[in-house]
């Protein structure tokens, strides 16, 4: 390599002869960094999600490669960490595809001390059957005198990780089984 070929390789002489001043694209470019690629750049698509963790509501970017979740970075276009995320959402990768995670439902019996397995349908059975045990035994026709129509049996309590229409949802459905209690932890 001739000594011009070799002054011409350095980064601050493209900078200063080329139309690059600011050394902020093609100057700033070597060999070894043009054969880098960004580990996001194999991906099929990105998904928009919010962070699962704290009451904040961190946006997400999920890439997703060959319908595998392959990375988790921070959102820029979130109003709310503008693409920052904390070490735990950083590490929110590890929640979708940790050899910890369950991919089954697990149920503990009263006074059980033992974890079982049940099928996804049973439990829904059993969560919709207990809902409506809750209301029964919780209905309020009128108190005082006064048509109340309502039940102190249920409540609830949703967190920043709730999209408005989630929210919508939730409150139509609570509202609909006659709930009062209706909270949202959310104050962003």
């Amino acid at each position: 390599m001739g000594v011009r070929t070799w002054i011409g390789s350095w980064p601050v002489y493209r900078q200063f002869t080329g139309d690059d001043p600011l050394g902020r694209g093609a100057a700033a470019k070597s060999a070894g960094s043009e054969r880098i690629k960004a580990r996001v750049s194999t991906a099929d698509k990105v998904v928009k999600s919010v962070c699962p963790y704290c009451a904040v509501g961190c946006g997400q970017d999920v890439y997703v490669q060959d319908g595998r979740v392959t990375q988790i970075e921070g959102d820029p276009d979130s109003p709310v960490s503008r693409g920052r995320l904390c070490p735990k959402g950083s590490a929110s990768l590890q929640l979708t595809t940790g050899s910890a995670r369950e991919y089954r439902v697990l149920y503990r019996r009263p006074h059980g001390t033992e974890w079982e397995p049940l099928d996804l349908d049973t439990a829904m059975d059993m969560i919709a059957d207990r809902v409506i045990a809750a209301r029964r035994q919780g209905w309020q026709q009128e108190e005082d005198g006064v048509p109340v129509r309502r039940t102190l049996g249920l409540a609830s309590l949703g967190g920043a990780t709730l999209d408005n229409e989630e929210n919508y949802l939730i409150k139509k459905l609570f509202t609909a089984l006659g709930a009062v209690q209706i909270e949202n932890q959310a104050r962003i």
